[in-house]
């Protein structure tokens, strides 16, 4: 009996939490597919190509809303529902989806069942794991639900009330799980939300979803239960504080830079030019929504879209990026670095040095992803400039969605270049690294070599 249970625990031990991850975003993508590959899924009743629905999958799932075509016009109320499905399974994690689960099933009685939740939520604390994931389900249909109800009200008088309510649920829990898909195209393929820059109740709410999205289920419990800004944790602080500075200074070298572009602001009020300009100083922190047409920018907004692209939203939420908290951490360190200081401080706290390696990786190796990847589609489609191409990376690997206008003119192989981009900047470098060298690094962690010295700078 010692012997058949044997091979049992250790094939428990080595499904482990990243290969989960790593294997349950596939299986996700892998189904979606395959059940947009149905000619019931597009809107005239063809078979779509694999590599396209496989595209399709990766971006819904890993909540990117890059696409090779428009989603109005291409998919039939039955793709359209399979893509819907994809970004709120993306959006909110399957694990914390397969948690709520268990909480509903099981309850949270049990330690294993605690520990479970607390693991899909990032969270150390396993006595407030349960209500916090209760919060989170709560949270997510509050907030949909009301934007879904705005957008509608919106959306109706326009296009009739199912086609008006269908489009602003969609857009709903698109905006908040910071996907980048809607519905807009039936006006003009691809137009996103171009149509509505300058309007006041569409732009608010979609950008009071990207942030609120953006913010993370941690932020908001801490919010919640805290309540005062000196209560607050030095993650939240962290993160309220990037976040503020990102959107205000996004937007004012937005409108700095495309103040009098005739193709983007210029020939809008100053109430649309500053709305615009906030729009697009959020959206690039993961949403991938547009109100004015990003090929038109000017270079120095392109790059500065990158930045923000690259920068993301914050750890736990639905945004992508390398997250603002490290970015702030590795600030923090290069700042202790010019001043002498031997700790790392951050809001007056200091932080571990396993921390700073590992901001240090968070940001070096996307860097290096982005660059390989930008090189190749550069190469691969010589009609395609560098600064596309690394703007159609950088999108792919923040899962943000905003494009040139080049993803749907890419060959097979640069759509996988862009589809690993997207999978690996979902689901993290890191995790894929842990799921697939766990073994050798516990092997590792037990050697010890000796120190040596190298010269530096």
């Amino acid at each position: 009996m010692a012997k058949r249970i044997a091979p049992i625990e250790k094939n428990r031990r080595k499904l482990n939490l990243p290969r989960l991850l790593v294997f349950g975003f596939l299986f996700i993508i892998l189904a979606g597919a395959l059940l947009l590959t149905l000619p019931v899924a597009a809107e005239d009743g063809a078979s779509t190509p694999l590599i396209n629905t496989l595209f399709t999958a990766t971006s819904a799932t890993c909540i990117t809303g890059l696409v090779v075509y428009d989603t109005a016009t291409q998919w039939s109320f039955f793709g359209e529902a399979v893509i819907l499905c994809m970004i709120q399974i993306g959006g909110l994690g399957f694990m914390t989806l397969g948690s709520a689960l268990i909480l509903l099933l099981r309850g949270d009685s049990s330690l294993s069942n605690r520990k479970q939740i607390a693991e899909s939520l990032n969270m150390t604390d396993y006595k407030t794991a349960a209500r916090t994931m209760k919060h989170v389900l709560l949270g997510t249909a509050l907030f949909e639900g009301t934007g879904a109800l705005i957008l509608s009200a919106r959306f109706i008088p326009e296009y009739g009330w199912w086609e008006g309510i269908w489009k602003g649920c969609f857009v709903s829990v698109s905006a908040f799980c910071n996907a980048g898909f809607d519905l807009l195209g039936t006006d003009a393929p691809f137009s996103s939300l171009t149509g509505y820059a300058g309007d006041v109740t569409v732009n608010l709410t979609v950008m009071g979803l990207i942030v609120i999205g953006g913010l993370g289920f941690l932020v908001w419990e801490d919010l919640y239960t805290k309540r005062r800004w000196k209560n607050l944790s030095l993650f939240s602080k962290t993160v309220l504080i990037l976040t503020a500075s990102l959107i205000l200074g996004g937007a004012f070298f937005i409108f700095l830079f495309e103040f009098d572009n005739a193709a983007t602001l210029e020939g809008l009020t100053w109430s649309e030019k500053i709305l615009t300009s906030f729009f697009q100083s959020i959206s690039p922190r993961t949403a991938g929504m547009n109100t004015i047409d990003l090929t038109a920018m000017t270079e120095a907004s392109q790059v500065l879209t990158i930045l923000l692209m690259f920068i993301g939203a914050s750890s736990g939420s639905t945004g992508g990026g390398v997250k603002v908290t490290t970015v702030a951490v590795l600030a923090a360190a290069i700042r202790s670095v010019l001043t002498g200081r031997k700790d790392t401080i951050l809001l007056k706290r200091r932080l571990s040095s396993d921390l700073v390696y590992r901001a240090f990786a968070l940001v070096f190796l996307p860097i290096v992803a982005i660059l390989i990847c930008t090189f190749l589609i550069n190469g691969i489609e010589p009609e395609i400039s560098f600064l596309e191409a690394l703007y159609e990376c950088t999108s792919a690997f923040a899962t943000v969605g905003l494009s040139l206008s080049v993803t749907p003119t890419l060959t097979a192989l640069s759509k996988v270049l862009l589809m690993l981009l997207m999978f690996s900047g979902r689901v993290g470098m890191l995790t894929i690294s842990y799921a697939l060298l766990t073994d050798r690094r516990k092997r590792q962690n037990t050697l010890r070599y000796p120190e040596g010295d190298i010269l530096i700078g």
